[in-house]
């Protein structure tokens, strides 16, 4: 079926020029609607619990029920001899299976971590570590036996507290490591002291960020099943990157990659969660070994609260110098972040935070910064990367500063930004923090903002409101984002996570396409913007586009879903393979035509020429003479109808995208209670792929966003327990409490590719945060009053507003 396309370029500024990728382009910057979301809307997706393999059995687990405990004994003997119980399994039954783990990087210097098994051996340092396996014939007969498993332990002191983790009375959670630090870094640029006693007026804020999770529709969930006979594993999985964890499988298990498969379908959300490997992950591979058949595991939804990487979880000391014509002169900022009693396995743990000091003060011109990171470890849940890696509390503790450096010298906020962001026409440049970045556009976003906004208007209607009683607030975040990562992100500290991707496209004999692609599709679209640019590469009709991920089986070598590397790295491994493969078509159309393939092109599903653009050949008839007849073709030359191309991305360390967000919002001064009325974004995320699925990227990840700042947070009582794991008291967004979200973008293409795509995945979640944040406070300037601690609650508000003690 032809699929509609919608033309929304009138929401999209050229800063750039955009060269087109084919000569008869006709996808690629417009909005066609996602490939494969028939499918799914009609209930047809295939997720992982939905599928049944024979002699499959179901694991659970009984997990520590407290923050830290000796493992004294398990009797399992009354689990055992349950209906339908396969086997029950503890930490030195799976050890002598897989390997233990070590989560580390080279190149964050001194960073350190205990080893880690599937189960626990000794001890349980967080509660929800897994402790037992049971295995059974069904979930239910898995649950039942679990409950007759007897766990014989004993309490041991817990390190809860981040603030205190480093205090020689906190208890150590690995002794062999010598104290609870896993890394720390500083940076200093110089003169940063003196910079600040010559200052104006410094602004400093104290931050708290809440820990918070990923609560993705599908839960995590995998089937292992290994083959005796062909000593062979397949994995199926619901998961960001299946070469990543086909290699963590050779290596915990000691098999080659060959042996080894890894098949993710579709996949119910990720967020980042997916993208790290878990013990009761390495557990039910190990458990498929041991019996010789396969095994599923699901996490329940209450299990997920402590069993899946939390993330954010930060106090920040900081301040910003600036004189009173509003230049910014300096940041200053001190981060501690709590993690769990290990560093997550294998992308760790401490980018978050190394994250943090990189993009402070990052979209500003200012020649002084100095910062100091100290990550420890604590029993809770492991924390690691989760969407935006940094960038919410990073942005929400450079923004909050500018604004209350703004409201210090009597400056509008948006002006502040104005005259200090780093000029769109000084590119390619270094941030402060030594970060290097291609080309941004900051006075293009932060103007096409203030137009999309009506800002001035709005201001008039702030004020006229607070005539009234009713406290309005407008907020902004100015955003950088990175993302087509290059090997510096984890290869050179030692982790083998692919930075390339690789496509293969293949001409069928009716003249249809079809993709091989490493990058899944997680919900974001991808499948829909590779159908999009292979359509356009090679000059066929979008519905003869056939998309196949996630198999290692099948698909070549890449790196997954992660960094908003899809559309940059992703497309254009689609885009090259796409262009390699028009040629060959050509080439082949030269032979049977007796013509030069330079006067020919491929358009509409057909060669034609070049010049006329007079059909001359179909594709489906130029693929059967290729497959079928190849007896008419000349005896020394052969069709190549199928190409695999490779791309990474190799000139900068990341790709930086940025925009700037805005918030509008109410605030009940009786109640605490924050109405949120609009949202603006303006994104430059390089070329737009597909208008309406970066918009509604863009709008999911505010919306996430939004949940951090207002809503979301792991709760833990003074031992170490979560206290609010369930969904009927962790708050999520819901749709009738979030605003009207208003998308723009301006376009400055990516130079180190053909498509020029930057990436789009995670840039609003990294500006939401600190915009509402910004909003509120605004809203409450006429009182004085601030709050700075995330999520922002009623009690907060009140608190702020000396109206709660």
């Amino acid at each position: 079926m032809k699929r509609d396309t919608v033309n929304l370029e009138p929401s999209v500024d050229h800063t750039s020029p955009l060269s087109p990728v084919s000569d008869d382009q006709r996808y690629i910057g417009t909005s066609v609607p996602r490939g494969g979301i028939e499918r799914l809307t009609q209930g047809l997706g295939q997720y992982l619990d939905d599928i049944e393999l024979p002699r499959m059995g179901h694991v659970v687990f009984w997990r520590s029920p407290v923050a830290h405990m000796r493992i004294k004994s398990v009797n399992s003997e009354f689990a055992r001899a349950m209906p339908g119980v396969l086997l029950v399994a503890d930490g030195q039954d799976l050890a002598k299976v897989c390997q233990p783990w070590v989560a580390t990087l080279s190149h964050l210097a001194g960073m350190k971590s205990a080893p880690q098994y599937p189960l626990a051996l000794e001890r349980a340092c967080w509660q929800g570590e897994p402790v037992v396996a049971v295995v059974a014939e069904s979930r239910a007969q898995a649950e039942d036996a679990l409950a007759y498993v007897e766990v014989d332990w004993e309490e041991l002191p817990a390190a809860t507290d981040m603030q205190r983790a480093l205090e020689p009375s906190t208890p150590l959670i690995h002794p062999e490591l010598g104290d609870n630090l896993c890394f720390t870094r500083s940076l200093d640029v110089g003169q940063v002291d003196e910079t600040f006693a010559k200052a104006d007026v410094v602004a400093a804020i104290d931050f708290e960020f809440g820990r918070h999770t990923g609560v993705t529709l599908e839960p995590r969930a995998q089937i292992a099943h290994w083959s005796p006979a062909e000593q062979r594993l397949t994995v199926y999985h619901s998961c960001q990157a299946p070469h990543m964890m086909q290699d963590l499988y050779g290596r915990q298990f000691n098999l080659p990659a060959s042996a080894i498969r890894v098949v993710c379908k579709d996949v119910g959300g990720s967020f980042g969660i997916k993208v790290h490997a878990y013990p009761d992950d390495f557990a039910t591979v190990a458990l498929s070994i041991i019996l010789g058949r396969p095994v599923k595991f699901v996490a329940d939804r209450l299990e997920s609260f402590t069993s899946d990487i939390h993330a954010r979880h930060h106090f920040i000391q900081a301040r910003i110098a600036v004189n009173r014509d509003g230049e910014i002169l300096g940041f200053d900022m001190q981060d501690l972040t709590g993690i769990g009693p290990y560093s997550m396995f294998p992308r760790t743990s401490a980018i978050e935070g190394n994250q943090v000091v990189n993009l402070v003060g990052g979209p500003y011109k200012h020649k002084h910064y100095r910062a100091k990171l100290d990550v420890v470890f604590q029993n809770k849940t492991p924390t690691c990367q989760y969407r935006g890696v940094g960038h919410p509390i990073a942005c929400a503790v450079t923004e909050a500063l500018v604004d209350l450096a703004a409201q210090k010298i009597g400056m509008d906020p948006l002006r502040i930004r104005e005259l200090n962001v780093i000029p769109d026409n000084a590119y390619p440049t270094a941030g402060i923090s030594g970060i290097k970045l291609e080309i941004l556009s900051h006075e293009a976003c932060l103007q096409k903002l203030r137009e999309l906004m009506n800002y001035d208007a709005l201001r008039v209607e702030q004020a006229a409101l607070r005539k009234q009683g009713v406290f309005r607030g407008i907020g902004f975040a100015t955003v950088i984002e990175l993302t087509n990562p290059s090997a510096a992100f984890y290869g050179v500290g030692g982790a083998r996570i692919a930075s390339q991707d690789g496509a293969t496209i293949r001409l069928d004999p009716e003249g249809h396409i079809t993709v091989l692609i490493g990058v899944g599709e997680q919900g974001q679209g991808t499948e829909g913007i590779y159908q999009q640019i292979a359509a356009d590469a090679v000059g066929v009709d979008i519905s003869k586009v056939r998309v196949v991920t996630g198999d290692t089986d099948a698909t070549p070598y890449g790196g997954g879903t992660w960094a908003s590397r899809g559309a940059g790295i992703g497309g254009e491994a689609v885009l090259l393979a796409g262009q390699a493969l028009r040629d060959n078509i050509l080439k082949v159309a030269a032979v049977i035509l007796k013509r030069d393939s330079n006067t020919l092109a491929v358009r509409r599903d057909r060669v034609v020429d070049a010049s006329s653009g007079q059909d001359l050949l179909p594709l489906a008839e130029l693929g059967r003479v290729a497959y079928f007849r190849s007896d008419t073709l000349p005896a020394d030359f052969t069709p190549e109808l199928m190409v695999t191309r490779h791309y990474a991305q190799r000139d900068f360390p990341f790709i930086f995208t940025n925009g700037v967000q805005a918030s509008y919002v109410e605030v009940d001064v009786e109640t605490g209670f924050v109405k949120l009325l609009k949202h603006w974004a303006v994104e430059d995320c390089g070329r737009v792929l597909n208008p309406m699925l970066v918009d509604e990227q863009m709008r999911g990840a505010i919306v996430q966003g939004i949940g951090g700042a207002l809503l979301e947070e792991c709760l833990y009582d003074d031992s170490g327990l979560m206290v609010n794991a369930s969904m009927a008291d962790y708050l999520v967004p819901m749709s009738a409490e979030m605003p009207d979200i208003e998308v723009a973008h301006v376009q400055t293409p990516t130079a180190t590719s053909k498509l020029g795509a930057k990436g789009a995945g995670e840039a609003g979640t990294a500006g939401a945060p600190a915009a509402v944040m910004n909003a509120i406070n605004d809203a409450m300037s006429p009182f004085d009053a601030h709050v700075f601690s995330q999520p922002i609650t009623p009690q907060k508000v009140l608190r702020a507003l000396g109206k709660l003690r």
